[in-house]
Parts: structure tokens; sequence; C-alpha cells
């Protein structure tokens, strides 16, 4: 509960800063490329921080890594106040890189330990750990969906600076009642762990690595830049009036998109019929959802390029695409959550977590920068065939996976 709290907390600062630097920026002005730059450091300090989070955790302990995090979101959102519109958009745009980069390393070390706190807590009969990982990462973004719609009803509100600012003493407050009500029990570290330990030798772990590079690509590509700004260019006149309305309806799509993808990510274990089913039939049923997830953007971009410009019926269309997208996604990345966790060894479990996020973060680099190139050079239509190929390939990746014990060879991921 404690450490479930504590992610919570986090998750929904991280979700309302997205969606607030997201519009904010772009009512200046900023370009779709230079909105993804914004981006850029937070997805690179993700890849850099998990990889070397699974070695922080292991040395120093769960629970001190899980602080680090917190503090950390809370130093970039006071940093974040510190903005000034009279500043130029290359120096604006470099001031908030580094402190989105700031937030990206808080945010993985928050979730590498939360993650791994499961893997040791859960119960280790049955479909425990695939039900607990389930409730948690879905949980966790169904607050990140909230957090969207925060974000964009503070801008909205509050404004930028108090926005931020007011997120800063609040998850603040949350860290200090953490500290004080954390129960002891999780592992407090070891003094020889070393950090080339934290590259995978497991075949299954560097193909499932593989295969999340792809598929968070694949989300991000058009979640960032491309679909966020064109709902903007649909839903708003250029007014004040005008840009608050749009910013309250992309809000509330990007918060609800994320909210039931939480919602469905928890219920993957019963859809998925886990009790029932062994490891090797749920490694099996990997390539196959990522499989029926290519479909529905490939069917997306074929829409756009039917209507060739915004329409009503395209919007709606895009809408619900969306939502089966990540009903579809949700269960595809509970599996993969639930995966790693089952292919690691409980002594190396935080190197193994560290290491698969880091697959994950790097994905979403991918997806981010191309998420804002695409959108410049071929609008929505862009964005989605891009995303159709890279889930292709992420169902070739996930089809490598072994249900068999793989021999300690290094493959790269």
């Amino acid at each position: 509960m404690a450490v479930t709290a504590a992610y919570w907390a986090f998750m929904l600062t991280d979700g309302a800063l997205r969606m607030l630097v997201l519009l904010h920026f772009h009512t200046l002005g900023f370009s779709p490329v230079q909105l993804a730059y914004l981006f850029v450091l937070y997805e690179i300090a993700g890849m850099v921080t998990n990889l070397s989070a699974g070695w922080i955790a292991a040395r120093f302990g769960l629970t001190s890594t899980l602080y680090a995090g917190l503090g950390l979101q809370v130093v970039a959102l006071v940093a974040l106040t510190q903005l000034d519109p009279d500043w130029q958009i290359a120096t604006s745009v470099a001031f908030v890189m580094l402190v989105q980069g700031l937030s990206g390393v808080a945010k993985d070390l928050a979730k590498m330990a939360s993650k791994s706190a499961v893997k040791l807590l859960a119960p280790k009969d049955g479909d425990g750990l695939f039900r607990w990982v389930a409730v948690l990462t879905g949980s966790k973004n169904a607050v990140k969906g909230l957090g969207f719609l925060l974000g964009a009803a503070l801008l909205a509100l509050a404004g930028f600076t108090w926005a931020t600012l007011g997120m800063a003493v609040i998850l603040g407050l949350i860290l200090i009642a953490v500290l004080i009500a954390m129960p002891a029990g999780l592992p407090t570290g070891r003094k020889g762990a070393k950090f080339s330990e934290v590259f995978s030798k497991s075949r299954n772990i560097n193909w499932l690595s593989a295969a999340r590079v792809v598929l968070f690509g694949a989300r991000d590509v058009w979640f960032v830049v491309g679909i966020p700004v064109y709902f903007y260019a649909v839903l708003s006149d250029g007014t004040e009036d005008g840009n608050r309305a749009a910013f309250f309806l992309i809000g509330s799509f990007m918060a609800i998109w994320i909210i039931c993808y939480g919602a469905i990510q928890a219920a993957a274990p019963r859809i998925l019929r886990a009790p029932s089913r062994s490891e090797a039939e749920l490694i099996a049923a990997a390539r196959r959802w990522a499989g029926m997830l290519a479909v529905v953007p490939a069917v997306l971009t074929g829409a756009v390029l039917v209507a060739a410009g915004p329409a009503l019926w395209l919007t709606v269309t895009l809408v619900i695409g969306l939502l089966v997208f990540g009903a579809l996604f949700a269960v595809n990345s509970a599996l993969h959550s639930y995966l790693i966790l089952a292919f690691s060894k409980d002594e190396r479990v935080t190197m193994d977590v560290g290491f698969y996020y880091m697959a994950n973060a790097g994905g979403r680099l991918l997806g981010t920068v191309l998420s804002g190139l695409t959108y410049q050079l071929g609008g929505v239509a862009a964005c989605l065939g891009t995303a159709a190929v890279m889930i292709a390939l992420s169902a070739l990746a996930a089809g490598r996976l072994s249900s068999a014990p793989s021999a300690p060879e290094k493959v790269a991921a």
C-alpha cells in the first residue's frame, strides 16, 4: 500500500506535467518538432536512468530509490516555475528540456523501485504475480490519465506557473508522509552489486526488451505530438475561449484514453484467463495480441488518407479507433509487464527490470522524436502508418520468446 500510494502520487504529477508543457508551449507557437524536442531529454534521461537504476536499487535499496524519484520530481516542478515568458524560444526549449530530463530521471527511479517491489511482495502461487503486476500498472495508468485531465484543467484555470508550483507543494507533502509511513521489509541494498550485472544474458529478456522498444514507440509516435496537435487544430478557433475549450477537450480525451487503458491493464489477467493458462501459453499470446494491435493504426491510416483533410467523421473515427487501440495496447503492455518479472530471478530483479525499462524508455524516445517529425512531414496519416509498422516489428520480436529455460547467451536487444 505504501509503495502504491507513492507511485500513484508521482504518476498524477507526471501526467499533469506532460499535458501542461505540451499545451502551454503549443499556444506559444512551438512547431510539432519543437514540441517533440521538449520531451527528448526526458526520454534520454529515462534510458540512462533505467540502465543504472537497477544497480542503484541493488546497491542502495528500493525505498531509497523510490524516495529519490519523488524528491527529484519536486525539484523539477519547482524549477519550471522559474520559466520566463520573455526568454527567446531557443532558451525556453533548452531550459524545459533540462528540467524534463530531471523529471525523466525521477520517473524511472520511482517506476523501477515500485515494479521491483511487486516481484518481491506478490504471492508466488497461481496467477498472484500477474494479478498484482496488472493491478499496480493498471491503476498507475488510470492515475496518470487523471493527471492529463488535471494538467489541462490547471492550465486553463490557474496558469502554467501556479499549476506547477501547486503540484510541487502537494507532492512534497506526500513524500514527507511516505517517509514517515513506509514500513520496513524491502531490500536495503548490497555493497557488492556490480554495474556490469545490469546487462541481461537472458535470451527471453533481451527479445522481450526489443519487443517493448517498438511497442511503446508505436504508441508515442501518435500520442505525444500528433493527435493532441491535430485535435487542437480541429477544436480551437484561436481565441482565448476557444483555446480554453480545446484544452479541456484534449485533456479529457487523453485522460479517458489513459484511464481506460489502465482499467483494461488491471483486468488483463481475466481477459487472458491467466489462472488457467501456463506461462508458455501466455508467451504465445504476446505475439497474437501484437498482431491484432497492428491492424488498428493501419485501418486509421487508410481513413485519414481517404478523408484528405480534417472532417467530423474522421475525428469521430480517430477517437473510436484510438480507444480500440488503447484496449488492445493495454493487454499487450500488461503481458510484457508480467513476462519481465516472470523471466527475472529474485536475486537480480532490479537489474532485469531496469534493463527492460531502459528499452521501454528507448521506445518512448524513438516515438517522441518520430511523433514531431512524422506529423510535420505527413500529418496524422504518417504518425499512424509508422505506428502500424512498429507494432508489426514488436510482434516479430515477441515471436522469438521461448518457454524453455534459455542458455545464458547474450542477444542484442
